[in-house]
């Protein structure tokens, strides 16, 4: 029998998940988000340039990475065409799971062109979309794509079918949806099931410690749908800082890209010094560790503008936390998971009313795949 072995394991990266219960694609842990890359948005999100951006994609490449997110908007379309020249100088593209989105408008930088159909949910909106961001990406297929937001005006019935017909067609292999409330998707994947359809497999919000929100409605519904979570904002956009970069920020007369921080980021971010500390790491590999061990089928998307920013965020791998370490941070800011929870209770183990009828004991759900030195 031939000698057979494994790529080298370089990092925790390397270590791939099973993206969701109805997605059977690999990822690495983390998501590497393509935000930053690109000219079109440097005025206000700082520069990352050309070269800067493929040493990134290299880095988390070469570390075993192969999860990349994007979307036809960002930063003009400058982040899909550089990721699209990368990929077509690394001859890698097979080896990657790429996610892309539609919905916003993409033509921005053109201010004369009518552009009343190229946003929004509808199908002619992800025609022409999905093209431009084919020819973006230099690819003929998309492993993600994702609805970007619910516009509030278009059918699921219209959305499910127009997706579908990409993936019947190869050019799509999983569907997404983003930003978008629970019931709108439940409702589109129930519609999915009833017809053949192929269902969202992945959502992705603005999930951190400061920002709970989805744990009361869209987390649940992900769970039950057999969903993936992709988290956006888990380092709190910026906010989490040390006391000594807070301080050192005070002292600044310009402010940063988010403005002052919140009363509860400031909160949220001493909580996490306190178990950074302990844990001898930076409060941003605490911040991403506290996502990944809460559920399995959690991707925090890392969005770096510079290597040692994207360097320090793949040590969250390497961050064992306790229940108890989780407790301190939820802590700092105080989460109403409100109506009906709060009254009749927000899940099995909460629930009261059942105990007039007796005492039950329940199956737990599974847990987080644990983090640690091993990934």
């Amino acid at each position: 029998m031939p000698d057979i072995t494994a790529p080298e394991l370089k990092s925790s990266l390397g270590i791939y998940r099973l993206l969701a219960p109805s997605a059977a694609v690999r990822v690495s842990p983390l998501c590497l988000g393509g935000m930053n890359f690109g000219e079109g948005w440097k005025d206000f999100m700082g520069e990352c340039t050309k070269e800067t951006s493929e040493k990134i994609l290299d880095y988390y490449y070469e570390n075993n990475g192969n999860f990349i997110d994007t979307a036809n908007h960002y930063q003009n379309s400058y982040s899909e065409k550089w990721i699209g020249d990368w990929m077509h100088s690394r001859q890698n593209r097979d080896q990657l799971v790429l996610a892309t989105k539609y919905t916003t408008a993409i033509r921005i930088p053109h201010p004369h062109e009518i552009r009343a159909n190229g946003m929004g949910n509808g199908a002619k909106s992800l025609h022409t979309s999905f093209s431009a961001s084919l020819r973006n990406l230099r690819t003929s297929y998309i492993d993600i794509l994702y609805v970007h937001w619910w516009d509030f005006s278009t059918g699921v019935e219209e959305i499910m079918q127009s997706l579908n017909a990409l993936v019947v067609s190869g050019m799509v292999l999983y569907l997404g949806i983003s930003n978008t409330p629970a019931w709108i998707v439940v409702k589109a994947n129930a519609y999915a099931r009833a017809h053949g359809f192929r269902q969202f497999s992945v959502y992705q919000g603005r999930w951190s410690a400061e920002h709970r929100d989805i744990e009361r409605e869209i987390f649940p519904m992900c769970q039950d749908e057999g969903m993936a979570f992709v988290a956006w904002g888990a380092l709190g956009g910026g906010n989490f800082r040390t006391e000594a970069q807070f301080a050192e920020m005070r002292g600044k007369t310009k402010e940063g890209r988010g403005g002052e921080p919140s009363e509860d980021a400031v909160n949220v971010s001493k909580a996490l010094e306190k178990v950074a500390q302990r844990k001898e790491t930076t409060i941003a590999a605490v911040a991403l560790a506290y996502l990944l061990v809460k559920a399995p089928y959690v991707f925090p998307i890392i969005g770096c503008r510079t290597l040692a920013h994207l360097e320090g965020n793949i040590g969250a791998l390497g961050v064992e936390l306790r229940e108890e370490d989780v407790k301190e941070i939820e802590a700092a800011k105080v989460f109403e998971v409100g109506y009906p929870g709060t009254v009749f209770g927000k899940d099995l183990e909460s629930q009261w009313l059942p105990g007039m009828a007796g005492k039950f004991k329940y199956v737990k759900k599974a847990g987080a795949i644990r983090l640690g030195k091993s990934g």
